[in-house]
């Protein structure tokens, strides 16, 4: 990727390793797209036929403003439009933890893309867990910046907790990468992940899985 493509969405968490994780000409669903603007690269860059799925009319008229299709929705209130094996890629970047219902939300992710790439805070980073000892308070930092009360993170995971549930589910992972920020640039963290990464990086296999029985809304 030259330097000025890399420049062009700066240090927003994931874009790099989602770019490079998508092959040429793939068809992307991106669940919680915002603005689009990974969207819009993979569009450029990849010259992906891109789709998105934002919940407020300011993202959906920031992606149509860019020429996007994107359309308006709840994805914890389903994505029964859309048949089996629908994209080749579906994408959930630091969008896992704000759902309601993610257990749900992953299982039809699974059902609709070939491939599923999820990112997500990882709550047993380190810094999160000394904040907790010696303050005792919920921690307030790039990784965590709202407080308590305002936070739209309802659902707070570690890289472990999702490993287990990739398990429990018979989601089969067929790449991990978790990185930290430095710098505005991510960087890869290879050894105790689960301890020194701040965020987890995930890609899952939807055409290893096999699914058992039908999402529960």
């Amino acid at each position: 990727m030259k330097k000025h493509d890399e420049n062009e969405f700066g240090s927003r968490v994931g874009y790099r390793q989602i770019i490079d994780e998508i092959p040429r000409g793939s068809r992307v669903l991106d669940l919680g797209c915002g603005d689009g603007m990974l969207l819009d690269v993979l569009k450029r860059l990849k010259n992906a036929e891109t789709f998105g799925v934002e919940i407020s009319q300011e993202g959906v008229s920031q992606c149509l403003e860019k020429g996007l299709y994107c359309f308006q929705g709840d994805i914890d209130s389903g994505l029964a439009d859309y048949r089996a094996d629908s994209f080749d890629y579906v994408i959930l970047n630091q969008t896992l933890q704000d759902t309601k219902k993610p257990e749900y939300v992953l299982c039809e992710t699974m059902r609709i893309g070939k491939r599923a790439i999820v990112s997500f805070p990882n709550f047993g980073h380190v810094g999160i867990r000394v904040k907790l000892l010696t303050g005792g308070t919920m921690p307030r930092n790039r990784l965590f910046p709202y407080m308590w009360y305002e936070t739209p993170n309802i659902h707070l995971l570690t890289i472990r907790d999702f490993q287990e549930f990739c398990i429990m589910y018979g989601y089969p992972i067929g790449k991990e990468s978790h990185f930290s920020m430095q710098r505005g640039r991510p960087v890869p963290v290879r050894a105790f992940p689960n301890f020194r990464a701040e965020y987890g990086f995930f890609v899952l296999d939807g055409d290893r899985y096999k699914e058992r029985r039908e999402c529960n809304a």
